[in-house]
């Protein structure tokens, strides 16, 4: 139990007593909530096919301490990494004073990661995301036996993740196996391992801010990555720039307010990465590398107010 929690569970048992106010009890809550503080790391893909090292000069810029490491078509970041070798990737990181916090690889798939996470580990990283595999479509108990048979052809993978100290969070995607809220509550429910989590995306599910804050409840410590991403207008097809950029915190309709709530009630301490898509995809989000960090940071500045 984490020390927060903590002192909840006893200010909580002091209240029931009758010993604490209930305005103390109040501004205990309120000081807890200021203390969330957000793990931000950049999603290189946010700017397109830019050079690796003009990205992980802008980490900073943008209040992340990571980088997660987005491979073609959306980036191509990690086919960057091959080509200029570990030994500089792991310079041009230490020069800036940033980590390596995620390789995406959806392309590899869950049941194509082993070599891919011995590599994250080998260069400092702990986080990996990637999609489901298995049937669509499913509801109820059929749903739950099909979750619960992914996660036994798992088992084999999470041996690798466990040796290497990796998490594997596997994104609610539309059009998967995990892409409805009760998919991501049975992963939770039926995971035999920590090291098998959930990239939380509001962007592929019901637009409904105080559900995602109840699942999010419900989801707990299974939630490794959260993607600070609405669906806006899509991203599916090509959108004047001010259209597509509703996938942004603090553009499109969504209120992420019950979001940071659900996630400081939980004690949240994973990583946020401010994202979208562009279309088509592998160009930044915004024509200059200086106009992304600046749209990031506008996003990140509306989730710091909330």
């Amino acid at each position: 139990m984490s020390s927060s929690l903590d002192r909840r569970c006893v200010l909580r048992a002091a209240m029931l007593a009758g010993i604490l106010p209930g305005r103390i009890w109040a501004s205990f809550f309120q000081d807890t909530d200021r203390d969330l503080k957000f793990k931000y790391m950049l999603g290189s893909c946010m700017y397109g096919y830019t050079d690796l090292e003009e990205i992980v000069a802008e980490v900073k810029k943008i209040g992340a301490s990571a980088i997660d490491l987005w491979p073609k078509v959306h980036g191509n970041q990690r086919e960057q990494l091959d080509q200029m070798g570990e030994d500089k990737f792991v310079r041009l990181l230490e020069k800036h004073g940033v980590e390596l916090g995620c390789i995406t690889q959806y392309r590899l798939g869950p049941f194509g990661l082993r070599d891919e996470m011995k590599l994250v580990n080998k260069l400092g990283g702990a986080t990996m995301v990637t999609g489901a595999v298995g049937p669509k479509g499913l509801k109820g108990v059929e749903l739950k036996k099909a979750v619960a048979s992914f996660i036994e052809k798992m088992k084999p993978h999470l041996e690798v993740a466990e040796a290497t100290g990796v998490t594997i969070a596997i994104e609610n995607h539309a059009n998967s196996l995990i892409e409805s809220a009760d998919s991501m509550r049975y992963l939770a429910e039926l995971r035999t391992s920590k090291q098998l989590a959930i990239a939380f995306a509001p962007y592929h599910l019901p637009q409904d801010a105080e559900g995602m804050g109840q699942l999010i409840r419900d989801l707990g410590d299974s939630i490794e990555v959260f993607y600070a991403w609405q669906h806006g207008m899509g991203c599916m097809k090509a959108l004047p720039k001010k259209q597509e950029l509703l996938q942004m915190p603090g553009r499109g309709p969504l209120d992420f307010k019950p979001l940071k709530e659900a996630l400081a009630a939980i004690d949240y301490e994973g990583w946020v990465e401010i994202f979208m898509h562009p279309f088509p995809r592998g160009i930044p989000i915004l024509e200059t590398t200086s106009e992304v960090t600046k749209e990031i940071n506008r996003a990140r500045g509306y989730l710091e107010r909330l």
